[in-house]
């Protein structure tokens, strides 16, 4: 036998060695032992595998090792992030359940649902547009951008959800100027 051919036969062992190898952990990746189906104790495992060969013609091993390390259990359908069983209620939470309207605030309101609009919820934010027009004033702003701001706020729509026109939702920024400016900018 020449020297080449035992150099030859030392490398097609440790390709087929190595071959071996990475096939039987492809094997135990693709087969592994983990279910696939959902259990309160997870197990997760992993594989190891190594090989070695030496230069003896009769001599070439592979060894694989599994380990298998489980998660602490946790109570099926239990969250850590779960709300409690009973909401707790926070001091002050959501805030006042009246609010408390100033006569000017209250003059405007009745102003405004003696020229026939109702303000929505408890008139918070009519009063608020009062405040925008009042400091509008104060500031010079012109006519028509409190005019076109206001009619974005008062909206396209009555409370009870009909639609109304443009022309009817300038109307009514319109009434909201004249009566912030006659009951409430003072």
């Amino acid at each position: 036998m020449s020297l080449f051919s035992g150099n030859r036969n030392t490398f097609a062992r440790a390709i087929a060695v190595g071959s071996l190898t990475l096939a039987t952990g492809g094997l135990l990746v693709a087969c592994g032992s983990d279910d696939s189906t959902v259990t309160s104790n997870p197990v997760t495992s992993s594989v190891v595998a190594s090989s070695s060969s030496t230069a003896a013609p009769s001599s070439s091993a592979s060894a694989s090792a599994t380990t298998t390390v489980s998660a602490p259990p946790t109570s099926p359908g239990a969250a850590a992030t779960a709300p409690p069983e009973q909401p707790q209620s926070i001091e002050g939470f959501p805030g006042p359940t009246n609010v408390e309207v100033s006569p000017e605030a209250q003059a405007f309101l009745d102003g405004l649902k003696a020229k026939g609009i109702t303000p929505e919820g408890d008139g918070s934010i009519a009063v608020n547009t009062a405040n925008y027009i009042c400091a509008a004033n104060v500031q010079g702003t012109s006519d028509a951008e409190v005019l076109a701001l206001v009619t974005a706020v008062v909206g396209s729509a009555t409370p009870d959800g009909t639609a109304i026109t443009t022309e009817q939702a300038t109307a009514n920024a319109q009434i909201y100027i004249d009566v912030a400016n006659a009951t409430f900018c003072k």
